[in-house]
């Protein structure tokens, strides 16, 4: 009986898992592309993520990327494949220089402050006029007390952090003195981060003199090859996979400017009087934070008016 019973349920298990067997073959044959072997040529042809070739040669305003060291290689590696395959950012970038560089860079050269710095207020803000969780603004990400320093007019009814032209003159004033510390382009660059106290401390604690050897934190010590990874992106975008037209980048829409030494008490009133309006001003002129102009000192402003 209990032998009867044992071959019972042996048969039983036997039908159950030929059942089984069937069922799954049945599924892969309905649902080819479940199966963990199955290849579509297709998708192989339409997108692929590769590696990137970091270029034999870097250089930083003139100053030599020691590429032949692993791990700054590797550093150099990693921001690469970051901004070339955030592809929608990268594509953001290279319009918004479009707009934003002719600006920049004139500035920049009458300041003595080398080119490659326009990357700088890339990687800081993405030529955005954005605030940081610490309180900086702007397309150079200034912090309210290194703007004062530096010759910006910061209060809750102008912020000059906001002036691109401004700004960028603020800018230069806190490189060129970061350059005279350091005696580097590259460790001015790494200061912008880290602050000119911090990374001097480090430096010295450290018994180093380069970037590339300092241990700085990690946001600081990729700093620098952001940097690099945005100029080399955006010097050369095809390379790494943009295309786009000439019409579609950004470009500044034509203004002029109206000079004003007395407070305005309605922007929005000032705005139609020049045949414009509230919003069209504000874009051209984000420093006046206010629907008010406080001008009690009789201060000289250039106001942006967009043309007709």
């Amino acid at each position: 009986m209990r032998s009867y019973f044992k071959v019972t349920i042996t048969i039983v298990l036997l039908l159950i898992s030929g059942l089984l067997i069937n069922a799954t073959q049945q599924s892969d044959e309905k649902y080819p592309g479940t199966s963990v072997t199955s290849h579509d040529p297709s998708v192989d042809n339409t997108y692929r993520i590769k590696a990137i070739k970091i270029p034999e040669q870097l250089s930083f305003a003139g100053e030599k990327v020691p590429l032949d060291n692993p791990d700054v290689r590797e550093r150099m590696d990693r921001e690469l494949l970051v901004n070339t395959y955030w592809q929608s950012n990268g594509l953001l970038w290279i319009k918004r220089a479009h707009k934003y560089f002719p600006i920049i860079e004139p500035i920049l050269k009458r300041n003595g402050v080398p080119d490659d710095f326009k990357y700088l207020a890339v990687i800081e803000s993405d030529l955005l006029n954005v605030t940081s969780p610490a309180g900086a603004k702007g397309f150079w990400q200034l912090l309210r007390d290194a703007a004062r320093e530096n010759g910006l007019e910061v209060n809750e009814n102008v912020d000059e952090r906001y002036h691109l032209e401004k700004a960028t003159e603020a800018a230069c004033k806190y490189i060129k003195n970061a350059k005279e510390k350091f005696g580097s382009w590259t460790l001015a660059a790494a200061a912008y981060h880290a602050g000119n106290y911090g990374l001097d401390k480090r430096l010295e604690e450290q018994m180093v003199s380069s970037y590339y050897d300092v241990l700085a934190g990690e946001m600081t010590e990729r700093y620098v090859f952001r940097i690099l990874a945005a100029k080399e992106i955006l010097n050369n975008p095809n390379k790494y996979g943009f295309y786009f037209d000439e019409s579609d980048l950004y470009s500044m829409p034509p203004s002029y400017t109206v000079k004003v030494d007395t407070t305005i008490t309605n922007i929005a009133a000032f705005a139609k009087k020049y045949n414009t309006y509230y919003k069209e001003l504000k874009t051209f002129n984000p420093w006046l934070r206010e629907n008010t102009l406080n001008n009690r000192s009789g201060k000289v402003y250039y106001i942006k008016i967009p043309k007709e």
